[in-house]
């Protein structure tokens, strides 16, 4: 008959089941690690007396979801059924003597009155200071709405306010080296002339007390829309990837500017290997070809940026970018690059759920990650690189997907599984049993 797992293999299986480090069960449980990574280990002389061991190990099989009764029952087993309990030590109780009558004596009554001068004093000079070191109002009266549109002619605008008197008011915009600045007169208004561009002008308003520093305690924010033309075309540049660059174990940044643009699109077409790579072989005719990644549609930022990375297989692809404005116009840009990557590139992506990772690059541990491993949250992309292997040990297979080499390979175990995967291109995936 084949022995089962020992208590601490249990509470380890148990612990990455739920997903979480050792870290993490000390913060939800209250027992301190060490005494956790002893149940897991079994080691006793790392543990306090009996009481206080069995104590922790209610609480912790609690905590990972196990049948308490039947993890005491094993620990009396594998302990041969002898726990000595400590005995307890009650503290003798206080003597109770009869309380003492409160006196007064001059001295004390004089304390008391300086003591409360000196109080009454300190309120009065905090209470001068606030009022010295308040902030400046703020408001914006033109335009009454945090959000206009104007004429499609207008390359001006006068803001107006209210502030206190004397208070400095800056007016930043992006793409600006420096704010608009003006000067509350004695009745508190201020206004200021800006400068105007086609499309959205956000404009921050802010504050400041020259004599104390103090700034405005809500800074107000300004967008002007001027529209475009409708039979404007948008117009397209972009900074990243440069033409015929070479990448290596990394996504393409693809970036730029669109002016009059609703919508970018960023589509990839494969041209054939990198140079020097062994030809590629003749496809079945039959079979359908493969169209690479899907195209990528971006709204640009307000003032026109774009920017998105872009994960592609080994070989030449051609990249387009086109944007396009509110009437139909466009405007398309390529770029050609290469993509050639040396050694592992593993993308870990993690989806559907939180999940614990424990990460050895060419056998040995990520100390980014740590011996204990982390837990990732839901939506979160960790990119590792190594000479010849990686290996992935995940508390949750199927919420943890994996791109290697560009080559988006998905989930590879069921939901809720914790397993360990190596990847040591050319060979495929395979599943191993390091924990």
């Amino acid at each position: 008959m084949t022995a089962g797992p020992t208590l601490g293999e249990r509470l380890v299986s148990a612990r990455e089941r739920r997903g979480v480090d050792l870290y993490r069960a000390e913060r939800d449980t209250k027992i301190r690690m060490r005494f956790l990574a002893a149940l897991e280990r079994g080691d006793d002389h790392d543990l306090p007396g009996a009481v206080y061991t069995k104590g922790f190990l209610r609480n912790y099989a609690t905590y990972l979801g196990l049948d308490v009764d039947d993890v005491m029952r094993q620990w009396h087993r594998e302990r041969g059924g002898r726990v000595q309990l400590e005995p307890v030590v009650a503290p003798p109780r206080p003597l109770e003597g009869a309380p003492r009558m409160l006196t007064f004596s001059p001295s004390v009554v004089v304390a008391a009155l300086m003591t409360l001068g000196v109080i009454v004093f300190g309120a009065y000079l905090a209470l001068q200071l606030l009022r010295f070191a308040k902030p400046p109002t703020l408001t914006v009266t033109e335009p009454s709405a945090a959000r206009v549109t104007v004429d499609e002619s207008a390359t001006t605008f006068l803001l107006r306010g209210t502030s206190s008197p004397g208070a400095t008011i800056s007016v930043s915009a992006p793409g600006r080296g420096q704010p608009y600045r003006v000067t509350a007169l004695g009745d508190g208004t201020w206004s200021v002339e800006v400068e105007l561009r086609r499309g959205e002008n956000q404009f921050d308003v802010g504050a400041t007390d020259p004599e104390t520093g103090k700034r405005a305690e809500t800074p107000r924010m300004v967008v002007i829309t001027v529209p475009f033309l409708v039979v404007q075309a948008p117009t397209l540049s972009v900074s990243q990837p440069v033409d015929g660059t070479t990448f290596e174990n990394a996504a393409v940044p693809v970036e730029g500017t669109a002016t009059n643009a609703q919508r970018v699109v960023i589509a990839a077409t494969y041209l054939g290997p990198a140079e020097g790579a062994p030809p590629t072989p003749v496809p079945d005719p039959s079979a359908t070809p493969d169209p690479g990644p899907a195209p990528i549609t971006l709204t640009p930022d307000p003032d026109g940026g774009f920017a998105t990375p872009l994960e592609l297989t080994e070989g030449r692809w051609s990249i387009t970018i086109t944007a396009t404005s509110g009437g139909g116009k466009t405007a398309s840009l390529t770029r050609t690059v290469t993509i050639a990557y040396r050694g592992v590139n593993l993308v870990v992506e993690i989806s559907g759920g939180d999940a614990w990772l424990k990460v050895w690059l060419d056998g040995v541990l990520d100390p980014s990650i740590g011996p204990s491993g982390r837990v990732f949250r839901a939506g979160r992309t960790l990119t590792f690189t190594a000479e010849s292997s990686i290996e992935v040990r995940t508390g949750a297979s199927g919420a943890t997907h994996f791109t290697l080499n560009g080559v988006p390979l998905g989930a590879l175990g069921p939901p809720g599984v914790p397993e360990t995967w190596l990847f040591a291109p050319p060979a495929p995936a395979t599943k191993t049993d390091r924990r």
